[in-house]
Protein backbone atom coordinates (compact mmCIF):
# COMPACT_ATOMS: atom_id res chain seq x y z
CA UNK A 1 0.00 0.00 0.00
CA UNK A 2 1.34 3.50 -0.76
CA UNK A 3 2.38 5.92 1.80
CA UNK A 4 -0.26 8.17 1.60
CA UNK A 5 -3.05 5.74 2.82
CA UNK A 6 -1.05 5.48 5.91
CA UNK A 7 -3.01 1.47 6.28
CA UNK A 8 -1.14 -1.37 5.59
CA UNK A 9 -1.99 -4.86 5.25
CA UNK A 10 0.05 -7.85 6.18
CA UNK A 11 -0.51 -11.24 5.47
CA UNK A 12 0.74 -14.59 7.36
CA UNK A 13 2.48 -17.35 5.86
CA UNK A 14 0.56 -20.26 6.92
CA UNK A 15 -3.06 -18.29 6.53
CA UNK A 16 -4.09 -18.48 9.86
CA UNK A 17 -5.66 -15.57 11.89
CA UNK A 18 -5.56 -15.55 15.80
CA UNK A 19 -8.07 -14.01 17.50
CA UNK A 20 -8.42 -13.17 21.22
CA UNK A 21 -11.73 -15.37 22.68
CA UNK A 22 -14.08 -13.37 24.78
CA UNK A 23 -13.65 -15.23 28.24
CA UNK A 24 -17.16 -15.72 30.32
CA UNK A 25 -20.75 -14.64 29.10
CA UNK A 26 -21.54 -11.15 30.64
CA UNK A 27 -24.46 -10.51 32.94
CA UNK A 28 -27.77 -10.21 30.69
CA UNK A 29 -30.20 -7.27 31.12
CA UNK A 30 -33.37 -8.34 31.40
CA UNK A 31 -35.82 -7.41 28.05
CA UNK A 32 -38.83 -5.98 27.74
CA UNK A 33 -41.43 -7.63 24.69
CA UNK A 34 -43.06 -5.17 22.58
CA UNK A 35 -46.19 -5.36 22.30
CA UNK A 36 -49.17 -7.87 21.00
CA UNK A 37 -49.43 -7.45 17.23
CA UNK A 38 -46.54 -5.59 16.58
CA UNK A 39 -44.38 -6.64 13.43
CA UNK A 40 -42.38 -4.96 10.87
CA UNK A 41 -45.35 -2.67 9.74
CA UNK A 42 -46.20 -1.19 13.65
CA UNK A 43 -44.07 1.92 13.06
CA UNK A 44 -43.09 3.75 15.82
CA UNK A 45 -44.59 1.29 18.70
CA UNK A 46 -41.65 -0.84 17.50
CA UNK A 47 -39.17 1.78 17.63
CA UNK A 48 -40.11 2.93 20.97
CA UNK A 49 -40.18 -0.21 22.28
CA UNK A 50 -36.79 -0.68 20.91
CA UNK A 51 -35.44 2.68 22.14
CA UNK A 52 -37.09 1.76 25.51
CA UNK A 53 -34.93 -1.84 25.55
CA UNK A 54 -31.59 0.36 25.30
CA UNK A 55 -31.50 0.28 21.80
CA UNK A 56 -31.36 4.28 20.75
CA UNK A 57 -27.35 3.81 19.69
CA UNK A 58 -28.63 1.49 17.23
CA UNK A 59 -31.44 3.12 15.79
CA UNK A 60 -29.82 6.80 15.61
CA UNK A 61 -26.78 4.50 13.79
CA UNK A 62 -29.55 3.52 10.85
CA UNK A 63 -30.98 7.05 10.92
CA UNK A 64 -27.69 8.36 9.98
CA UNK A 65 -26.48 5.84 7.68
CA UNK A 66 -29.95 5.03 5.60
CA UNK A 67 -31.83 8.50 5.85
CA UNK A 68 -35.51 8.13 5.14
CA UNK A 69 -37.27 11.62 3.45
CA UNK A 70 -39.20 13.20 1.72
CA UNK A 71 -40.70 9.70 2.66
CA UNK A 72 -41.05 7.82 5.85
CA UNK A 73 -40.22 4.20 4.09
CA UNK A 74 -40.31 3.36 0.64
CA UNK A 75 -42.41 -0.13 -0.30
CA UNK A 76 -39.91 -3.20 -0.11
CA UNK A 77 -39.67 -6.54 0.86
CA UNK A 78 -38.58 -7.80 4.15
CA UNK A 79 -35.06 -6.29 4.35
CA UNK A 80 -33.49 -8.80 6.54
CA UNK A 81 -33.51 -10.44 3.14
CA UNK A 82 -30.77 -8.61 1.56
CA UNK A 83 -28.45 -9.17 5.10
CA UNK A 84 -29.85 -12.95 4.46
CA UNK A 85 -28.55 -13.74 0.64
CA UNK A 86 -25.05 -11.72 1.53
CA UNK A 87 -23.91 -14.41 4.06
CA UNK A 88 -25.85 -17.38 2.24
CA UNK A 89 -23.18 -16.23 -1.05
CA UNK A 90 -20.17 -16.65 1.61
CA UNK A 91 -18.30 -19.74 1.67
CA UNK A 92 -17.95 -21.10 5.08
CA UNK A 93 -20.46 -18.86 6.79
CA UNK A 94 -23.49 -19.98 8.78
CA UNK A 95 -26.29 -17.93 9.14
CA UNK A 96 -28.94 -17.86 12.60
CA UNK A 97 -31.83 -15.95 12.19
CA UNK A 98 -33.44 -14.83 15.79
CA UNK A 99 -37.17 -14.07 14.93
CA UNK A 100 -40.86 -14.35 14.83
CA UNK A 101 -41.57 -18.05 13.42
CA UNK A 102 -43.24 -16.26 10.60
CA UNK A 103 -40.95 -13.92 9.73
CA UNK A 104 -37.77 -16.58 9.22
CA UNK A 105 -40.01 -18.81 7.41
CA UNK A 106 -40.75 -16.16 4.78
CA UNK A 107 -37.31 -15.34 4.73
CA UNK A 108 -35.85 -18.75 4.59
CA UNK A 109 -38.89 -19.49 1.56
CA UNK A 110 -37.64 -16.48 -0.60
CA UNK A 111 -33.46 -17.14 0.14
CA UNK A 112 -34.25 -20.61 -1.11
CA UNK A 113 -36.30 -19.53 -4.37
CA UNK A 114 -33.93 -17.21 -5.24
CA UNK A 115 -31.19 -20.62 -5.34
CA UNK A 116 -29.39 -20.50 -1.80
CA UNK A 117 -27.83 -24.30 -1.00
CA UNK A 118 -27.45 -23.97 2.85
CA UNK A 119 -29.88 -24.31 5.51
CA UNK A 120 -30.63 -21.20 7.82
CA UNK A 121 -30.62 -21.27 11.49
CA UNK A 122 -33.12 -20.61 13.60
CA UNK A 123 -33.44 -19.68 17.73
CA UNK A 124 -37.49 -19.89 18.11
CA UNK A 125 -38.88 -18.05 21.49
CA UNK A 126 -41.82 -17.29 23.35
CA UNK A 127 -42.45 -14.20 25.58
CA UNK A 128 -41.19 -15.86 28.76
CA UNK A 129 -37.54 -16.87 27.19
CA UNK A 130 -37.65 -12.91 25.59
CA UNK A 131 -38.35 -11.12 28.36
CA UNK A 132 -36.19 -13.25 31.11
CA UNK A 133 -33.06 -12.72 28.77
CA UNK A 134 -33.26 -16.76 28.21
CA UNK A 135 -33.54 -16.14 24.00
CA UNK A 136 -29.95 -14.67 23.99
CA UNK A 137 -28.59 -17.46 26.06
CA UNK A 138 -30.21 -20.06 23.82
CA UNK A 139 -28.87 -17.98 20.70
CA UNK A 140 -25.33 -18.50 22.35
CA UNK A 141 -25.67 -21.89 22.90
CA UNK A 142 -26.76 -22.46 19.19
CA UNK A 143 -23.81 -20.42 18.05
CA UNK A 144 -21.28 -22.73 19.96
CA UNK A 145 -22.62 -25.57 19.01
CA UNK A 146 -22.51 -24.57 14.70
CA UNK A 147 -18.74 -23.10 15.33
CA UNK A 148 -17.06 -25.65 14.06
CA UNK A 149 -13.70 -24.29 12.59
CA UNK A 150 -13.46 -27.06 10.34
CA UNK A 151 -16.12 -26.45 8.48
CA UNK A 152 -16.58 -22.39 8.95
CA UNK A 153 -14.95 -19.17 9.25
CA UNK A 154 -17.70 -17.35 10.94
CA UNK A 155 -21.53 -16.96 11.90
CA UNK A 156 -24.11 -14.58 11.21
CA UNK A 157 -26.60 -14.09 13.81
CA UNK A 158 -29.24 -11.56 12.91
CA UNK A 159 -32.00 -9.69 15.11
CA UNK A 160 -35.36 -9.39 13.25
CA UNK A 161 -38.18 -7.10 14.41
CA UNK A 162 -38.93 -8.34 17.74
CA UNK A 163 -35.14 -9.11 19.02
CA UNK A 164 -34.41 -5.89 18.18
CA UNK A 165 -37.23 -4.45 19.58
CA UNK A 166 -36.98 -6.72 22.79
CA UNK A 167 -33.06 -5.61 23.04
CA UNK A 168 -31.51 -9.11 22.81
CA UNK A 169 -28.09 -8.39 23.19
CA UNK A 170 -25.95 -9.82 20.12
CA UNK A 171 -23.30 -7.63 20.71
CA UNK A 172 -22.46 -9.56 24.16
CA UNK A 173 -21.80 -12.87 21.82
CA UNK A 174 -18.17 -14.06 22.02
CA UNK A 175 -15.95 -12.06 19.09
CA UNK A 176 -14.84 -16.29 18.48
CA UNK A 177 -15.52 -19.35 19.12
CA UNK A 178 -12.20 -21.90 18.84
CA UNK A 179 -11.16 -19.66 15.69
CA UNK A 180 -14.74 -19.54 14.19
CA UNK A 181 -16.13 -15.48 13.87
CA UNK A 182 -19.19 -14.34 15.33
CA UNK A 183 -20.66 -11.59 13.45
CA UNK A 184 -24.26 -10.15 15.26
CA UNK A 185 -26.09 -8.15 13.40
CA UNK A 186 -29.66 -6.03 13.98
CA UNK A 187 -31.69 -5.68 10.42
CA UNK A 188 -35.53 -4.70 11.93
CA UNK A 189 -38.06 -3.60 9.49
CA UNK A 190 -38.67 -0.58 11.46
CA UNK A 191 -34.76 0.57 11.18
CA UNK A 192 -33.36 -0.49 7.71
CA UNK A 193 -35.34 0.76 5.12
CA UNK A 194 -34.63 -1.64 2.33
CA UNK A 195 -33.05 -5.08 1.55
CA UNK A 196 -30.69 -3.34 -0.31
CA UNK A 197 -29.25 -1.04 2.23
CA UNK A 198 -29.22 -4.54 4.54
CA UNK A 199 -26.62 -6.03 2.41
CA UNK A 200 -24.61 -2.88 3.62
CA UNK A 201 -25.38 -3.78 7.60
CA UNK A 202 -24.13 -7.34 7.03
CA UNK A 203 -21.07 -6.12 4.68
CA UNK A 204 -20.08 -2.95 6.92
CA UNK A 205 -20.36 -5.63 10.08
CA UNK A 206 -17.59 -7.96 8.61
CA UNK A 207 -15.07 -5.26 6.76
CA UNK A 208 -15.46 -3.88 10.47
CA UNK A 209 -14.12 -7.26 11.55
CA UNK A 210 -11.68 -8.04 9.26
CA UNK A 211 -10.39 -4.59 9.67
CA UNK A 212 -10.09 -5.42 13.18
CA UNK A 213 -7.92 -7.95 12.56
CA UNK A 214 -5.85 -6.45 10.28
CA UNK A 215 -5.11 -4.25 12.85
CA UNK A 216 -3.93 -6.75 15.11
CA UNK A 217 -1.67 -8.66 12.86
CA UNK A 218 -0.87 -11.25 9.80
CA UNK A 219 -4.19 -11.95 8.22
CA UNK A 220 -4.54 -14.82 5.63
CA UNK A 221 -3.64 -14.60 2.02
CA UNK A 222 -6.38 -14.41 -0.35
CA UNK A 223 -6.73 -17.52 -2.56
CA UNK A 224 -6.13 -15.93 -5.63
CA UNK A 225 -2.70 -14.23 -4.01
CA UNK A 226 -2.00 -10.72 -3.81
CA UNK A 227 -2.07 -8.77 -6.83
CA UNK A 228 1.38 -6.98 -8.23
CA UNK A 229 -0.44 -3.45 -9.22
CA UNK A 230 -2.83 -1.16 -7.22
CA UNK A 231 -6.16 -2.68 -6.49
CA UNK A 232 -9.55 -0.93 -7.03
CA UNK A 233 -12.43 -2.83 -4.98
CA UNK A 234 -15.70 -2.74 -6.58
CA UNK A 235 -19.09 -1.96 -4.00
CA UNK A 236 -21.81 -3.95 -4.97
CA UNK A 237 -23.51 -6.58 -6.35
CA UNK A 238 -23.20 -6.44 -9.93
CA UNK A 239 -23.71 -8.84 -13.19
CA UNK A 240 -20.31 -11.34 -13.25
CA UNK A 241 -19.25 -9.87 -16.45
CA UNK A 242 -18.85 -6.45 -15.35
CA UNK A 243 -15.82 -6.89 -12.84
CA UNK A 244 -13.74 -8.36 -15.92
CA UNK A 245 -15.10 -5.24 -18.42
CA UNK A 246 -14.16 -2.90 -15.14
CA UNK A 247 -10.50 -5.16 -15.01
CA UNK A 248 -9.81 -4.36 -19.09
CA UNK A 249 -10.44 -0.64 -18.54
CA UNK A 250 -7.95 -0.46 -15.60
CA UNK A 251 -5.36 -2.60 -16.98
CA UNK A 252 -3.98 0.69 -19.65
CA UNK A 253 -3.81 2.70 -15.88
CA UNK A 254 -1.22 0.25 -14.72
CA UNK A 255 -4.07 -1.00 -12.30
CA UNK A 256 -6.03 -3.86 -10.70
CA UNK A 257 -9.45 -4.84 -10.10
CA UNK A 258 -9.75 -5.84 -6.07
CA UNK A 259 -12.67 -8.04 -4.66
CA UNK A 260 -16.31 -7.13 -5.02
CA UNK A 261 -18.31 -6.23 -1.67
CA UNK A 262 -20.62 -8.14 -0.76
CA UNK A 263 -17.73 -10.62 -0.70
CA UNK A 264 -18.03 -14.44 -1.71
CA UNK A 265 -15.29 -15.64 1.24
CA UNK A 266 -13.56 -14.31 4.60
CA UNK A 267 -10.22 -13.71 3.35
CA UNK A 268 -11.90 -11.01 0.20
CA UNK A 269 -12.39 -8.81 2.66
CA UNK A 270 -8.69 -8.28 3.50
CA UNK A 271 -8.13 -8.39 -0.32
CA UNK A 272 -11.25 -5.93 -0.45
CA UNK A 273 -9.36 -3.40 2.23
CA UNK A 274 -5.89 -4.08 0.82
CA UNK A 275 -6.63 -1.49 -1.85
CA UNK A 276 -5.76 1.78 -3.25
CA UNK A 277 -9.15 3.48 -3.82
CA UNK A 278 -12.95 1.77 -3.73
CA UNK A 279 -15.35 2.02 -6.38
CA UNK A 280 -18.97 3.07 -5.39
CA UNK A 281 -20.91 1.47 -7.89
CA UNK A 282 -23.72 1.05 -5.68
CA UNK A 283 -23.80 4.63 -3.92
CA UNK A 284 -25.94 2.84 -0.64
CA UNK A 285 -23.09 0.91 0.68
CA UNK A 286 -22.87 3.86 4.04
CA UNK A 287 -21.15 1.16 6.73
CA UNK A 288 -19.16 -0.11 3.91
CA UNK A 289 -17.56 2.75 2.83
CA UNK A 290 -17.25 3.88 7.09
CA UNK A 291 -14.87 0.80 7.24
CA UNK A 292 -12.92 1.27 4.41
CA UNK A 293 -12.60 5.07 5.12
CA UNK A 294 -11.13 4.35 8.83
CA UNK A 295 -8.51 2.81 6.54
CA UNK A 296 -7.34 5.28 4.50
CA UNK A 297 -8.92 4.07 1.41
CA UNK A 298 -10.52 6.73 -1.21
CA UNK A 299 -13.59 6.15 -2.44
CA UNK A 300 -14.65 7.01 -6.01
CA UNK A 301 -18.23 7.31 -7.27
CA UNK A 302 -20.46 6.89 -10.02
CA UNK A 303 -19.34 4.12 -12.50
CA UNK A 304 -17.52 2.89 -16.19
CA UNK A 305 -21.79 3.23 -17.68
CA UNK A 306 -21.93 4.44 -21.08
CA UNK A 307 -19.57 6.90 -22.90
CA UNK A 308 -19.95 9.94 -20.24
CA UNK A 309 -20.01 7.96 -17.32
CA UNK A 310 -16.96 6.14 -18.58
CA UNK A 311 -14.88 8.62 -19.24
CA UNK A 312 -15.67 10.66 -15.91
CA UNK A 313 -14.88 7.21 -13.78
CA UNK A 314 -11.55 7.05 -15.56
CA UNK A 315 -10.82 10.72 -15.41
CA UNK A 316 -11.82 10.00 -11.46
CA UNK A 317 -9.71 7.09 -10.91
CA UNK A 318 -6.89 8.67 -12.98
CA UNK A 319 -6.81 11.35 -10.10
CA UNK A 320 -7.47 9.49 -7.34
CA UNK A 321 -4.11 7.24 -8.14
CA UNK A 322 -2.30 10.66 -9.14
CA UNK A 323 -1.69 9.44 -12.51
CA UNK A 324 -0.82 11.72 -15.48
CA UNK A 325 -3.32 13.11 -18.13
CA UNK A 326 -1.89 11.03 -20.61
CA UNK A 327 -1.86 8.00 -19.28
CA UNK A 328 -5.60 8.59 -18.20
CA UNK A 329 -6.02 9.84 -21.95
CA UNK A 330 -5.07 6.64 -23.57
CA UNK A 331 -7.24 4.20 -21.76
CA UNK A 332 -9.95 6.45 -21.82
CA UNK A 333 -8.74 6.08 -26.08
CA UNK A 334 -8.76 2.52 -25.88
CA UNK A 335 -12.42 2.18 -24.90
CA UNK A 336 -14.18 4.49 -25.65
CA UNK A 337 -14.72 4.55 -29.24
CA UNK A 338 -16.12 1.15 -29.17
CA UNK A 339 -18.73 2.05 -26.43
CA UNK A 340 -19.80 4.92 -28.64
CA UNK A 341 -19.85 2.17 -31.88
CA UNK A 342 -21.46 -0.10 -29.25
CA UNK A 343 -24.56 2.69 -28.61
CA UNK A 344 -24.95 3.42 -31.91
CA UNK A 345 -25.17 -0.06 -33.42
CA UNK A 346 -27.60 -0.99 -31.01
CA UNK A 347 -30.62 1.95 -30.19
CA UNK A 348 -33.52 2.35 -27.90
CA UNK A 349 -36.34 4.22 -29.35
CA UNK A 350 -38.86 5.46 -26.87
CA UNK A 351 -40.07 7.28 -23.39
CA UNK A 352 -39.24 4.90 -20.35
CA UNK A 353 -39.87 5.85 -16.85
CA UNK A 354 -37.10 3.51 -14.48
CA UNK A 355 -37.74 2.88 -10.63
CA UNK A 356 -36.25 -0.04 -8.50
CA UNK A 357 -34.68 -0.54 -4.99
CA UNK A 358 -31.42 -1.75 -6.16
CA UNK A 359 -29.25 0.91 -5.96
CA UNK A 360 -28.07 0.45 -9.86
CA UNK A 361 -31.46 2.72 -11.25
CA UNK A 362 -29.30 6.16 -11.61
CA UNK A 363 -27.05 3.95 -14.13
CA UNK A 364 -29.40 1.69 -16.07
CA UNK A 365 -31.06 5.47 -16.97
CA UNK A 366 -27.60 6.56 -18.27
CA UNK A 367 -27.13 3.68 -20.53
CA UNK A 368 -30.64 4.02 -21.74
CA UNK A 369 -30.75 7.84 -21.94
CA UNK A 370 -26.83 7.17 -24.30
CA UNK A 371 -28.69 4.47 -26.31
CA UNK A 372 -31.39 7.34 -27.55
CA UNK A 373 -33.99 6.91 -25.13
CA UNK A 374 -36.50 9.55 -23.54
CA UNK A 375 -36.24 8.45 -19.73
CA UNK A 376 -38.32 11.71 -17.88
CA UNK A 377 -38.26 9.74 -14.42
CA UNK A 378 -36.18 7.49 -12.56
CA UNK A 379 -36.97 6.28 -9.02
CA UNK A 380 -35.42 4.59 -6.48
CA UNK A 381 -36.01 3.15 -3.12
CA UNK A 382 -32.27 4.34 -1.94
CA UNK A 383 -31.18 7.47 -0.56
CA UNK A 384 -29.24 10.31 -1.44
CA UNK A 385 -25.47 10.05 -1.12
CA UNK A 386 -22.30 11.28 -2.32
CA UNK A 387 -21.71 8.86 -4.12
CA UNK A 388 -24.74 8.90 -6.66
CA UNK A 389 -24.27 12.36 -6.76
CA UNK A 390 -22.47 12.55 -10.14
CA UNK A 391 -25.25 10.12 -11.35
CA UNK A 392 -28.09 12.74 -10.09
CA UNK A 393 -26.62 15.77 -11.96
CA UNK A 394 -26.26 14.23 -15.21
CA UNK A 395 -29.54 12.97 -15.79
CA UNK A 396 -31.20 16.27 -14.32
CA UNK A 397 -29.12 17.89 -16.79
CA UNK A 398 -30.90 15.52 -19.50
CA UNK A 399 -33.99 16.63 -18.33
CA UNK A 400 -35.14 13.74 -16.12
CA UNK A 401 -37.05 13.83 -12.60
CA UNK A 402 -34.61 11.74 -9.77
CA UNK A 403 -37.09 10.42 -7.16
CA UNK A 404 -34.53 9.18 -4.20
CA UNK A 405 -36.42 7.32 -1.36
CA UNK A 406 -39.05 6.99 -3.94
CA UNK A 407 -42.43 5.27 -2.88
CA UNK A 408 -44.43 3.15 -5.21
CA UNK A 409 -47.24 6.24 -5.14
CA UNK A 410 -44.32 8.15 -6.76
CA UNK A 411 -43.62 5.38 -9.30
CA UNK A 412 -46.98 4.78 -10.44
CA UNK A 413 -47.99 8.36 -10.62
CA UNK A 414 -44.93 9.39 -12.79
CA UNK A 415 -45.95 6.41 -14.60
CA UNK A 416 -50.09 7.39 -15.01
CA UNK A 417 -48.96 10.86 -16.03
CA UNK A 418 -46.31 10.57 -18.38
CA UNK A 419 -47.73 7.19 -20.13
CA UNK A 420 -44.73 5.85 -21.51
CA UNK A 421 -43.74 3.00 -23.86
CA UNK A 422 -42.12 1.11 -21.37
CA UNK A 423 -42.12 1.32 -17.38
CA UNK A 424 -39.33 -0.38 -15.55
CA UNK A 425 -40.12 -1.34 -11.93
CA UNK A 426 -40.85 -3.48 -9.24
CA UNK A 427 -43.43 -5.78 -9.21
CA UNK A 428 -46.24 -3.69 -8.01
CA UNK A 429 -45.23 -1.24 -10.99
CA UNK A 430 -45.13 -3.70 -13.42
CA UNK A 431 -48.53 -4.92 -12.29
CA UNK A 432 -49.87 -1.58 -12.70
CA UNK A 433 -48.42 -0.82 -15.85
CA UNK A 434 -50.07 -3.67 -17.21
CA UNK A 435 -53.37 -2.91 -16.26
CA UNK A 436 -52.79 0.29 -17.94
CA UNK A 437 -51.87 -1.35 -21.13
CA UNK A 438 -48.04 -0.22 -20.82
CA UNK A 439 -45.70 -2.81 -21.25
CA UNK A 440 -43.23 -3.17 -18.26
CA UNK A 441 -40.48 -4.79 -17.20
CA UNK A 442 -39.01 -6.35 -13.79
CA UNK A 443 -35.79 -3.93 -12.66
CA UNK A 444 -34.11 -6.74 -10.66
CA UNK A 445 -34.75 -9.69 -13.11
CA UNK A 446 -34.59 -8.48 -16.44
CA UNK A 447 -32.63 -5.07 -16.20
CA UNK A 448 -30.14 -5.77 -13.43
CA UNK A 449 -29.25 -9.46 -14.23
CA UNK A 450 -27.16 -7.62 -17.44
CA UNK A 451 -24.12 -6.13 -17.90
CA UNK A 452 -23.74 -2.47 -17.61
CA UNK A 453 -20.30 -1.46 -17.44
CA UNK A 454 -17.68 -0.66 -20.48
CA UNK A 455 -17.82 -1.91 -23.95
CA UNK A 456 -20.39 -5.07 -22.98
CA UNK A 457 -22.98 -2.44 -21.54
CA UNK A 458 -23.17 -0.67 -24.25
CA UNK A 459 -26.37 -2.03 -26.05
CA UNK A 460 -27.00 -4.86 -23.36
CA UNK A 461 -30.39 -3.71 -22.87
CA UNK A 462 -32.00 -2.75 -26.22
CA UNK A 463 -32.58 -6.23 -27.24
CA UNK A 464 -34.75 -7.11 -24.37
CA UNK A 465 -36.42 -2.95 -24.23
CA UNK A 466 -36.93 -2.86 -27.40
CA UNK A 467 -38.91 -5.92 -27.58
CA UNK A 468 -41.08 -5.26 -24.27
CA UNK A 469 -41.82 -1.62 -26.31
CA UNK A 470 -42.86 -3.44 -29.15
CA UNK A 471 -45.41 -4.96 -27.10
CA UNK A 472 -47.77 -2.24 -27.21
CA UNK A 473 -50.35 -3.54 -29.63
CA UNK A 474 -50.55 -7.35 -27.81
CA UNK A 475 -51.10 -5.07 -24.28
CA UNK A 476 -53.83 -3.13 -26.07
CA UNK A 477 -55.09 -6.61 -27.21
CA UNK A 478 -54.63 -8.29 -24.05
CA UNK A 479 -56.32 -5.32 -21.78
CA UNK A 480 -59.64 -4.70 -24.36
CA UNK A 481 -59.62 -8.95 -24.00
CA UNK A 482 -60.35 -8.85 -19.92
CA UNK A 483 -62.16 -5.54 -20.59
CA UNK A 484 -65.28 -5.41 -17.91
CA UNK A 485 -63.93 -8.72 -16.04
CA UNK A 486 -63.61 -6.32 -13.01
CA UNK A 487 -61.02 -5.49 -10.35
CA UNK A 488 -60.90 -5.70 -6.21
CA UNK A 489 -64.30 -6.64 -4.59
CA UNK A 490 -65.75 -6.96 -8.70
CA UNK A 491 -63.05 -9.50 -10.02
CA UNK A 492 -64.44 -11.99 -12.15
CA UNK A 493 -67.04 -13.06 -14.37
CA UNK A 494 -70.44 -11.93 -12.93
CA UNK A 495 -74.09 -13.20 -13.92
CA UNK A 496 -75.41 -10.11 -11.94
CA UNK A 497 -73.46 -7.34 -10.20
CA UNK A 498 -71.75 -8.48 -7.01
CA UNK A 499 -73.49 -7.93 -3.75
CA UNK A 500 -70.92 -5.07 -2.05
CA UNK A 501 -71.04 -4.58 1.46
CA UNK A 502 -69.30 -0.85 1.43
CA UNK A 503 -70.54 -0.09 4.70
CA UNK A 504 -68.58 -3.26 6.80
CA UNK A 505 -65.58 -1.52 5.28
CA UNK A 506 -66.24 2.08 6.72
CA UNK A 507 -67.31 0.48 9.61
CA UNK A 508 -63.73 -1.66 10.44
CA UNK A 509 -61.91 1.87 8.99
CA UNK A 510 -63.33 3.70 11.81
CA UNK A 511 -62.11 0.92 14.49
CA UNK A 512 -59.00 0.80 12.98
CA UNK A 513 -58.99 4.73 12.96
CA UNK A 514 -59.99 4.35 17.25
CA UNK A 515 -57.14 1.80 17.32
CA UNK A 516 -54.40 4.15 16.08
CA UNK A 517 -55.81 7.13 18.25
CA UNK A 518 -55.45 5.16 21.53
CA UNK A 519 -51.93 4.01 20.50
CA UNK A 520 -51.12 7.30 19.70
CA UNK A 521 -52.42 8.29 23.43
CA UNK A 522 -50.65 5.74 25.12
CA UNK A 523 -47.17 6.74 23.11
CA UNK A 524 -47.41 10.07 24.62
CA UNK A 525 -48.36 9.23 28.21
Amino acid sequence: MSERAGYHVSYDAAGDVVIDAADGAPELPAAEAPQDGAGCHAGGTMEDAARAAGQSELLDGFARDYPQGPHDKPQSMCPAFGSLRVGLRMKRVATILSGSACCVYGLTFVSHFYGARRSVGYVPFNSETLVTGKLFEDIREAVHEIADPDKLDAVVVTNLCVPTASGVPLRLLPPEIDGVRIVGIDVPGFGVPTHAEAKDVLAGAMLNYARKEIEAGPVAMPQGGRSDRPTVSLLGEMFPADPMMIARMLEPLGLAVGPVVPCREWRELYAALDCGAVAAIHPFYTSAVREFQAAGRPVVGSAPVGHDGTAAWLAAIGETFGLAAATVGEAQNAVLPAIRAGLAAAPVRGTITLSGYEGSELLVARLLIESGADVPYVGTACAKSPWSAEDAAWLEAKGTKVQFRASLEDDCAAMEAIRPDLAIGTTPVVQKGKELGIPALYFTNLISARPLMGVAGAGALAQVVNAAIGNKDRMNRMRAFFEGVGQGDSAGVWQGSPNLQPQFRAQNAKKLERAQKRADAERMI
